[in-house]
């Protein structure tokens, strides 16, 4: 993983949290650490940050729930190859 996309990742979602900053497993959502509208702010906040388009098919909790688990899915939308 890309130490810059986990300090960026981990800072956004460290500012949100209502209990301090997660560590990069910490799942923010089944703990409620996060309200719901935080999961549109998480991924406005991708698109923008890393210069990807979050798809309505990317829109799986899967994809946000976790620090690494953001990590990973910003690591694969920029390995994809663009749509022809």
């Amino acid at each position: 993983m890309t130490d810059d996309i986990v300090k960026s990742v981990r800072s956004f979602i460290g500012e949100h949290v209502q209990d301090g900053e997660p560590d990069d497993d910490h799942d923010i959502f089944a703990t409620g650490s996060v309200s719901s509208l935080f999961a549109v702010q998480l991924v406005m906040w991708v698109e923008r940050t890393f210069g990807i388009t979050v798809h309505p098919t990317d829109l799986d909790i899967e994809n946000f729930r976790t620090v690494n688990h953001v990590v990973r899915f910003v690591e694969s939308r920029r390995e994809a190859p663009a749509p022809a």
